[in-house]
């Protein structure tokens, strides 16, 4: 029988929405609409809509023998009231049906049994279409005789005016709020209780919260993370500037036009991006990028470089600045996209190409530039300015070579070239930066603390610099900066250990001993230097002494088995657990061996650490500070962002003549 009860299909909402595994994360029904119910709108954003319609063969929702409704329809209703086919509505033609199948495994007996549910889908996918009015709009789907299914959309009101001339967005990938503290803690030296000197952010007007979690799961990732605060709109994990479909090609899901595109179409400003991970790492990427998959690294470069394949938001444009790691996605090669030459393709497009810190600073502020400079992530803060012997031990050259890349650019400088690029190149129109510190995440994920905490160091202290280049460049007043996170980490410091001690003593319940909490938690020896300036040539704000004999007693709530011992790890980044057995990671036998076990609270298949719930803070200071205040949710990010720079206009082109820079300047409004 082809029709089923609308009740009985809205009861599958519940068994399946409360499942470890989801057929479509965003899609309780059998009907599904992308974007989902309750989601935000910018207006004039551009996005695609998708509609499936989804019939398993097998499974406790076999329904229809697997044959799924391809007569649906759909319709829109305004603010207003008025009720319109989509096509219509959109003055769009009516897309061709789509049919494709998947499978997906209902629970863990399923995936233990090899027992996959089938389902075979109906699909219209309607492209690059925008809501203009501000208001509240409800999509309905109907299908099978009866069902339906509907979202509820919300326009945001309109940005009267560009309250900003440039956004400066700081990122330090998975930092939060404890790790601030403790990198405070060990940077900057305090007596009686009281700090000498605080970081940077701490001078921050204004700080607020935002809450991390992603559409379908609490625990996000840096690709949906950076897509909710890029496009407003949150997604999977792995998703980039897409709501992820069932389809199999993870470049056709419908999409969302990020800050980096409105900004370009809207005002014809010049943007850029910096990481000290691969260029083509999610947060980095997600400026530009779409995908269901973060790891289509070659086609995320070319689409940044060329624009979506047959499809773009703007005229193909790229990026006036991009700087970070990554050489292997632009060599010729197995990971570049098609095999292709991306330094040739950018030079050819007018880049400037640098692949060393010494032609990053020679490089002209005047031309658009690409600086690569090493295979993969940069090798992080600590190795390259204090244990720098370290260096010599990646195999990373810029070219292809199995050579160390040792003359190698830090985030602070990245950031101030881009900065000037992009005060040249936004001189009229403003600009709007990216700037990452990416391995305080992958350093946290290993555990690898003193690492991390080094790279928050160096994000502080590029925060600092950059706000005294805008200073003296006569435009801080104009620019709006923001440093924030994507997501956090269940990181804490609950004491200090006796290094020394806990080395001398035997079997781990003896050296958990040397931990110290509460009143024997002490003071850490961090500062102790040359009147606090760090004797490896650092300078201020970073510590004097990375391994003292009194350390901090840190870690993780959620963790692989391995060993601490508390040191930093002065041979290189560090590897805290070992696939001993096949599919089973287990405390590294050679990581901190004179240190205690830990028992991980992961499944066994775990190596490394994992995200958190955590909140995380949200630093700003310039003509849009006020906005930031509170604690709201990622996607809010990106609408702030919007408002400050006069991002969301109406079909109205008064709407658009009216945006004005407070200065007097005109913009350069698209229609």
């Amino acid at each position: 029988m082809l029709a089923k009860s609308l009740t009985l299909v809205a009861a599958y909402a519940v068994v399946v929405s409360a499942q470890t595994y989801q057929r479509l994360g965003t899609c309780p029904t059998l009907g599904c609409i992308l974007p989902p119910d309750q989601q935000d709108f910018l207006p004039g954003q551009f996005f695609d809509l998708r509609f499936e319609v989804h019939a398993p063969l097998n499974g406790s929702e076999a329904y229809n023998n697997g044959e799924p409704d391809e007569d649906f329809s759909a319709t829109i209703t305004t603010p207003a009231g008025e009720t319109k086919s989509i096509a219509e509505f959109f003055s769009v033609e009516e897309p061709e049906l789509e049919t494709w199948d998947f499978s997906w495994y209902e629970d863990l007996f399923a995936e233990d049994a090899g027992n996959a549910t089938v389902v075979n889908v109906a699909s219209k996918i309607y492209r690059k279409i925008a809501l203009y009015t501000p208001g509240d709009y409800t999509v309905t789907l109907a299908y099978y005789d009866g069902s339906t299914t509907e979202a509820s959309w919300t326009v945001r009101p309109i940005a009267k005016e560009k309250k900003a001339k440039n956004v400066i967005f700081f990122i330090g990938d998975g930092m939060t709020t404890n790790m601030i503290t403790a990198a405070r803690l060990i940077g900057h030296k305090s007596v009686n209780g009281r700090y000498q000197s605080l970081l940077a952010m701490d001078d921050f007007p204004i700080v607020g919260h935002q809450m991390t979690h992603s559409i379908d799961s609490f625990i996000t990732d840096s690709a949906n993370s950076a897509s909710a605060l890029y496009t407003g709109h949150k997604s999977s994990v792995n998703a980039l500037g897409v709501y992820a479909d069932s389809s199999e090609d993870t470049l056709d899901d419908p999409k969302v036009e990020t800050i980096a595109e409105l900004f370009m179409r809207i005002w014809d400003g010049a943007w850029g991006a910096v990481s000290t991970a691969s260029i083509a790492d999610a947060t980095p990427i997600a400026l530009l990028g779409h995908s269901r998959s973060r790891y289509d690294y070659g086609a995320l470069v070319d689409m940044t470089l060329n624009g979506v394949a047959n499809y773009s938001w703007v005229a193909s444009r790229g990026p006036d600045v991009w700087l970070g790691g990554g050489a292997e996605v632009f060599y010729p090669g197995e990971d570049s996209f098609n095999g292709g030459d991306y330094y040739a393709a950018f030079a050819e497009q007018g880049y400037q190409v640098a692949l060393n810190k010494t032609s990053l600073e020679a490089a002209s502020s005047d031309d658009k530039l690409l600086g690569i400079f090493c295979q993969s992530h940069l090798p992080v803060w600590l190795d390259r300015n204090v244990f720098r012997e370290n260096l010599k031990d990646f195999e990373n050259d810029p070219l292809g070579s199995e050579d160390a890349a040792v003359d190698l650019p830090g985030l602070k400088e990245m950031t101030l070239k881009a900065v000037d690029v992009l005060v040249s190149r936004g001189s009229e129109n403003g600009f709007f930066l990216m700037s990452e510190a990416a391995s305080i995440d992958k350093q946290m994920h290993t555990m690898d603390y003193d690492r991390a905490l080094g790279d928050l160091l160096e994000l502080d202290d590029a925060v600092r610099a950059t706000a005294a280049r805008l200073e003296e460049l006569g435009i801080l007043g104009e620019t709006q900066i923001i440093v924030s996170a994507d997501h956090g980490h269940g990181f804490d410091v609950w004491g200090s250990a006796d290094t020394k001690y806990l080395s001398s003593r035997h079997g781990d319940r003896e050296k958990r001993r040397a931990v110290g909490t509460y009143a024997s938690s002490g003071l850490g020896m961090y500062a102790e230097g040359t009147d606090g300036i760090s004797s490896y040539g650092t300078g201020a704000n970073f510590p004097a002494n990375w391994d003292p004999r009194y350390a901090l007693a840190q870690g993780f709530g959620a963790a692989p088995d391995h060993r601490e011992n508390y040191k930093v790890h002065k041979d290189g980044p560090r590897t805290p657990a070992e696939e001993l057995v096949e599919g089973d990671y287990y405390a590294n036998p050679e990581d901190a061996v004179d240190g205690f076990l830990v028992n991980g609270t992961l499944p066994a298949d775990a190596s490394t650490g994992v995200h958190s719930l955590t909140d995380v803070p949200v630093y700003a200071m310039g003509p849009c500070q006020h906005l930031f205040q509170g604690t709201y949710m990622n996607i809010d990010v990106f609408y702030k962002m919007a408002e400050c720079l006069g991002l969301a206009w109406g079909e109205e082109r008064d709407v658009c003549d009216k945006r004005h820079w407070k200065s007097g300047k005109r913009g350069n409004g698209r229609h």
